[in-house]
């Protein structure tokens, strides 16, 4: 069940709205759009990977574009506004290779959400 700020005016929007763009940059459609990607991810993205390796938004988008397609199984999605321009997002990430904790900080801008950070913690 996701998590809102009580009293919030379009907060359930908003956290719908995140939890839909965290499950699309899942797909290898969105994968491999690097414009999408682009357009997702903030200038000043970073990641820490289930496997320790830091990303920056340039090294994300290279990485990406030689990933092989792999189904990423979104489990669990839940969300928390932390403010009118904040969302935390948790979930669990099943691939044939492996599960990982998951969480996103999105931050609305003029234009839209971007993703701000991403770290993925593996699972035994």
């Amino acid at each position: 069940m996701p998590l809102t700020c009580a009293g919030r005016p379009n907060a359930d929007n908003d956290l719908s709205l995140v939890l839909e763009l965290e499950r699309e940059l899942q797909t290898t459609k969105c994968r491999r759009d690097r414009e999408r990607l682009a357009r997702l991810l903030a200038d000043d993205f970073t990641e820490v990977g289930a496997s320790g390796t830091v990303w920056d938004k340039s090294s994300i988008l290279d990485m990406l574009a030689g990933e092989s397609s792999a189904e990423i199984e979104v489990i669990e999605p839940i969300g928390r506004v932390i403010s009118e321009d904040c969302v935390l997002v948790q979930w669990i990430s099943r691939t044939t290779r492996m599960r990982a904790r998951r969480t996103s900080l999105w931050r609305r801008t003029d234009t839209g959400w971007e993703l701000v950070h991403h770290q993925g913690t593996p699972l035994e």
